[in-house]
């Protein structure tokens, strides 16, 4: 009886995961020559990694380090800002604790389309913020269509994913761990760095996997914040399914995105384990 149940996931699994991959996988080492035959070949992999055909030999290199390099900054902020937030969440107790919960939830319940306009709004020209640093005298600043705003609209959309797992983690914290480090002469800051931070890892690198992903692939953010002039690789493939028609290119573009993730959660996963001396998964 229980096989049976699982039956209905294994092929949900296979058919709207399995079978995607399978078939990105045989669009990124094939194409078609103008006969209409298939043939195999890996040239658009050669293409990403050399710029062959293109002016600027490094200009996908670029993108992809682009890509990875706003995911970390993303990343990294969401810890800073997160962790402390957790932290603070997990501290209180009763209705006050759930519903500052329910108002970290409740601006995912809105479309996320509607939350990135939102922040167009704040940062134009003539927008929220602008207006309040005119009414305090202070100069304007041009923010919309930087970096600077992709930034700000990935850190706001995605900060709830790095708070949650971490917050689940610590209010799941056994107390009697940290008074027995209390009764053992440590102090706040080794209580933190020695028992309550090592605890919460788990927590922590869902965290970064959940923000770090959707930050490398999200093409969304800065297609609306950046203005088209802060490509990212998720942009990049977008451009070459919807745009250029080019699915071979398109495909292999996304296999190698998806090769560096697969990097990262490994080589996270190995800190983890060197540290922990197990798997958190």
């Amino acid at each position: 009886m229980k096989k049976w149940i699982a039956y209905p996931y294994v092929f949900f699994m296979l058919v709207f995961i399995l079978l995607p991959l399978l078939l990105t996988l045989y669009y990124s080492v094939t194409y078609q020559d103008w006969d209409g035959t298939t043939r195999f070949t890996l040239q658009h992999f050669k293409t990403f990694f050399t710029g062959a055909g293109y002016s600027d030999s490094r200009i996908f290199i670029n993108i992809l380090l682009r890509s990875l390099r706003l995911a970390l900054v993303t990343t990294v902020i969401c810890l800073v800002l997160g962790y402390p937030l957790a932290m603070i969440l997990s501290k209180m107790k009763g209705v006050t604790r759930n519903n500052l919960v329910l108002l970290l939830i409740v601006p995912m319940w809105m479309n996320f389309l509607i939350r990135t306009y939102a922040w167009m709004s704040i940062l134009s020209r003539e927008g929220i913020l602008n207006g309040i640093l005119i009414r305090l005298g202070l100069p304007t600043v041009n923010i919309l269509y930087t970096e600077t705003a992709v930034i700000l609209g990935m850190v706001y959309n995605f900060l709830p994913f790095m708070i949650l797992p971490i917050y689940t983690v610590l209010v799941k914290m056994d107390k009697r761990v940290l008074e027995a480090a209390a009764d053992l002469g440590a102090n706040k800051f080794i209580t933190f760095t020695r028992v309550i931070f090592p605890l919460s890892l788990p927590g922590v690198i869902s965290g970064i996997t959940m923000v770090f992903m959707p930050s490398v692939t999200t093409f969304v953010i800065p297609r609306l914040l950046g203005g088209g002039r802060v490509e990212m690789i998720g942009n990049l493939i977008e451009q070459q399914f919807l745009g250029e028609y080019n699915w071979n290119f398109g495909s292999a573009v996304s296999i190698i995105m998806m090769t560096f993730i697969l990097l990262f959660m490994y080589l996270l996963q190995k800190n983890v384990d060197k540290e922990e001396g197990g798997s958190i998964w």
